[in-house]
């Protein structure tokens, strides 16, 4: 049986990355662009955070005062940085030259892991460190901080064992889920993504709708990385550990039928599924069963999106123009 005080931490742990992935695709996805980047944004936003803890940590270690609030502060503020740059890149690319957005999405993800291996390689040189990883202890312990220490209950353990990232990611879930359905924005937007010739005759702006929304995917996305490196792997950057935490984010999209609020408990059951595994029985005659649980995830996607081309209801469908350029002058 599987300790489900100890698993469900662990869970929401591995399903925080998913969230704030998903929710920034989600409203990229919502304004028509179909961004593929997402793993590359989501890299390069934990790249960008480990650099700038890196040289704050190494100011503090040549006399600089400590500060909780820049431990803090800086690495988010990079981290938002360098996701907003990419989230600019793309747009610029399929919105201003409507370049092929699957394309560009891929070439995306591909520059981003390059990028953070580059300079990934490069802080783990510059720390003279004979181990092939960069530990942000001091970083780490301010990210990862919880509400209740680790000897609490089961209730402060499941609920209130987190640092403020994961809490946050809840929180920018909900609140964009609230604006798509309940606010003018969120109905410019999906008009946006539906039928941008329309909202285009509408006197809608196509191009800043669809600019906002994907470099705000993109910085929602950057912080999901943000979190992997600095709370759930205590600070620990090596080249390559992401994994697919990025494309299971996009698959999450389809999983939750492009609905944020949704989002929530599902990054949480992919977080489950994804690490199941290692609460399965040990052993050589287990060894197969493994890998098949390793799948889970990804099978458990593939029939969702089975079952929602099979079904005809008009709002559990991808937005209208989803994955295709805007051509005005074609109005």
């Amino acid at each position: 049986m599987i300790d489900l005080v100890a698993f469900i931490p662990r869970a929401v742990g591995q399903g925080i990355p998913l969230l704030y992935g998903s929710t920034g695709e989600i409203i990229t996805q919502k304004s028509g662009n179909l961004n593929l980047g997402i793993p590359g944004v989501m890299y390069v936003g934990a790249i960008s955070g480990v650099i700038g803890s890196f040289f704050y940590e190494q100011a503090i270690r040549n006399g600089a005062t400590e500060s909780g609030f820049l431990m803090i502060a800086i690495p988010m503020l990079c981290s938002l940085l360098g996701s907003l740059l990419m989230g600019l890149l793309y747009s610029f690319l399929t919105i201003t030259l409507r370049a092929n957005q699957n394309v560009t999405g891929l070439a995306m993800t591909t520059f981003g892991v390059g990028f953070g291996n580059f300079f990934g390689g490069s802080l783990i040189k510059l720390s003279g460190l004979d181990v092939p990883s960069i530990a942000l202890t001091k970083t780490s312990t301010y990210f990862s901080k919880t509400i209740v220490s680790g000897d609490s209950n089961w209730f402060g353990k499941i609920f209130l064992s987190y640092g403020f990232l994961a809490y946050l990611a809840i929180v920018i879930a909900l609140v964009a889920s609230f604006v798509l359905k309940r606010t003018r924005v969120g109905l410019h937007l999906r008009a946006v993504g539906e039928s941008p010739t329309t909202a285009d005759a509408a006197g809608i702006s196509v191009t800043k709708y669809k600019y906002v929304a994907t470099c705000l995917g993109c910085m929602i996305a950057g912080l999901g990385g943000l979190y992997y490196i600095m709370d759930y792997a205590c600070g620990v950057w090596s080249n390559d550990g992401f994994g697919d935490r990025g494309w299971l984010a996009i698959a999450l999209v389809i999983f939750t039928i492009w609905r944020p609020n949704v989002s929530v408990l599902a990054s949480i059951l992919f977080g489950g599924l994804y690490i199941l595994y290692l609460y399965i029985p040990t052993g050589m005659d287990h060894m197969e069963y493994k890998e098949i649980y390793k799948m889970i995830p990804y099978i458990v996607t593939l029939v969702v999106l089975v079952i929602t081309s099979m079904r005809n209801k008009r709002e559990n469908q991808p937005p209208a123009s989803l994955g295709l350029s805007y051509f005005r002058e074609e109005r």
